[in-house]
């Protein structure tokens, strides 16, 4: 069973990727440090850019597109050593490398689907071992527990 704190945080790393006006995938991101909320972020465009569906392939989306735990980086504006991160979908190596970059020691984030780790596993894979050889922690949250009333 998780905590009553890991589940708030969890629900708002929800709630702030609901904000992605990406049709696919919603990601968000929280960032804390002894049960404060230090940042968030969402997956999205930079502000100022265009982001209409319509008008830029999938490519050009991915091109142009700031990943949830980079925005919650960037908007944080402080010092991140030792806070910890929430995220609704497992880091990519590029945020991986960010996050342990910044100091951040804990990285929390639902256990993967089938579905996603057919996607996904190789980069999931590569995350892992950066989080293992610069020893940022992986905390795996049991999906049963999330959805629970809090």
């Amino acid at each position: 069973m998780i905590s009553k704190w890991a589940q708030r945080f969890y629900q708002m790393a929800v709630l702030v990727g609901s904000w992605s006006k990406d049709p696919s995938t919603q990601v968000g991101a929280v960032i804390t440090k002894q049960n404060r909320i230090v940042s968030v972020g969402f997956n999205g465009y930079p502000h100022g850019i265009s982001d209409s569906a319509m008008t830029d392939d999938r490519e050009m989306k991915y091109l142009k597109t700031l990943h949830a735990e980079e925005n919650a980086i960037l908007f944080a504006k402080r010092d991140l050593d030792g806070c910890e991160i929430w995220v609704t979908h497992f880091p990519c190596p590029n945020c991986a490398a960010k996050i342990i970059q910044t100091g951040i020691s804990s990285v929390h984030c639902p256990e993967q689907t089938q579905d996603f780790l057919s996607r996904w596993g190789e980069k999931i894979k590569i995350s892992q071992e950066m989080f293992l050889q610069a020893g940022v922690k992986v905390n795996w949250l049991p999906i049963d527990d999330l959805d629970s009333d809090i």
